[in-house]
């Protein structure tokens, strides 16, 4: 079996699940829970200083957005930080770290972005035997309005800043939590290991409106007829995290910064991703939030029995493992060449295939008589849009074309073509490539 055990900037866990900092973590009752249901990790909600309280709503705090068949894609959230006294939170916090100390606990913090404010919450945490702190740079909502949260984290100054004030005053690993709401995530975690972090985790949520209830006219979730953007998360939001992920993994001035991946993680599948992609372990909310504790179980088995098929010892083995393969654009081969093909056995002839290559692509579906779909090699240029539309899985397939083969499109060879870099129709190559 293989080994899940991790350790993540000197913090150990027995898997490299953890629960992200959100409402499963608020209190102690949900953190003992999630510790038994076998979770490795957890970050607890983020905590403020004793300055003005804060004050959450009293009506509806979700927005939710749905798959045809009611699964749920996207959660907005217009929760604020914890409600809760500090030192209540502190005195959990001791508890829980007492009984499960081969669990990773790392409290999450975001004060005003002044030195004093930050020597003073990391005193008081001192004594919680917490495992690090994570600090809040993310939050898109109501905090960012008091220059907190991802006013600070959309600001690579203030990040380098606050991270050196943390590393400063405190002996506690400091991971950086990035918000996806800016243009290059590659700055913030630049700044972030200027200032000295230890890791970074990524992404927090994406500043949204879900929807707009078309009675009354306000965005939901609707508090007294009136609604506001919130914070996105869930699977929808996977693609924008692994591709964050992926850039600071792969960004030579970020090299060798762990990372701990965060957004849309729902099955073992997903952590795997964004493990290959540079993550040396993963945090989840929605999917908890979703299932319940227990989803947790699930992610276990599949990670271990995936890395067992794999032959790999252990979570390191996979982690980064697919960032060489990661390049831009320009790099890509044009020598590639597929063409897609039917399987007619597997087909139930919905024409799906046929209305989106005829409407919306190339032409390169033929529909017969009786509802024979066949690919016409000479129009297809491999989009693979009927792969992605097919209801049947496998159905539709793409089939590489072996060097030398004609493609019947363009009329040259397969391998005919030069490096991108030195091609005629590349508008960034020069007369002297």
């Amino acid at each position: 079996m293989a080994n899940l055990a991790t350790n993540f900037i000197g913090i150990k866990s027995p898997n490299p699940f953890w629960l992200a900092s959100a409402p499963p973590t608020d209190k102690e009752y949900n953190v003992r829970r999630a510790y038994e249901a076998g979770w490795g990790g957890v970050v607890w909600k983020t905590l403020g200083s004793e300055g003005p309280p804060v004050v959450n709503v009293n009506g509806p705090r979700y927005g939710a957005v749905w798959g045809a068949d009611r699964r749920l894609l996207g959660l907005n959230n217009i929760e604020l930080i914890t409600d809760r006294p500090l030192e209540v939170n502190l005195r959990e916090i001791k508890s829980v770290k007492r009984d499960y100390k081969d669990r990773a606990l790392i409290i999450s913090l975001m004060v005003p972005c002044d030195e004093d404010s930050w020597i003073d919450i990391l005193k008081r945490i001192e004594d919680t035997e917490a495992d690090g702190v994570e600090l809040n740079f993310g939050c898109p909502h109501g905090m960012a309005e008091r220059g907190m949260g991802s006013a600070v984290g959309q600001v690579p100054e203030y990040i380098e800043m606050v991270t050196r004030w943390v590393k400063t005053h405190s002996r506690m690993p400091c991971i950086v939590k990035l918000t996806p709401n800016i243009s290059d995530v590659r700055k913030p975690a630049e700044a972030a290991k200027r200032g000295g972090a230890d890791a970074v985790s990524l992404i927090n949520t994406v500043n949204s409106i879900t929807s707009v209830n078309l009675d009354s006219f306000s965005p939901e979730p609707m508090i007294d007829g009136k609604g506001s953007h919130g914070g996105y998360c869930g699977p929808a939001v996977k693609p924008i995290a692994l591709n964050m992920v992926a850039e600071i993994a792969r960004n030579p001035e970020t090299h060798g910064l762990p990372i701990s991946g965060i957004g849309g993680v729902t099955t073992w599948r997903d952590a795997a991703e964004f493990m290959a992609l540079g993550a040396g372990n993963v945090q989840v909310c929605t999917a908890a939030m979703t299932y319940g504790f227990k989803v947790v179980e699930e992610m276990i088995s599949g990670l271990s029995q995936y890395l067992d098929e794999k032959e790999m010892t252990s979570t390191a083995d996979l982690v980064g493992k697919a960032v060489p393969n990661v390049t831009d654009w320009q790099f890509l081969n044009l020598n590639y060449v597929t063409k897609a093909r039917i399987d007619q056995e597997a087909c139930i002839k919905c024409g799906r295939c046929f209305a989106a290559c005829e409407d919306t692509s190339h032409q390169a579906i033929s529909m017969s008589e009786d509802r024979v779909f066949e690919v016409m090699d000479d129009e297809c240029v491999a989009c693979n849009l009927c792969v992605n539309v097919c209801p049947v899985e496998d159905c539709i397939t793409m089939i590489e074309l072996p060097r030398g083969e004609m493609d019947t499109r363009t009329g040259e060879r397969v391998g005919d073509y030069a490096n991108w870099t030195t091609h005629p129709n590349n508008p960034g190559a020069t007369a002297a490539e």
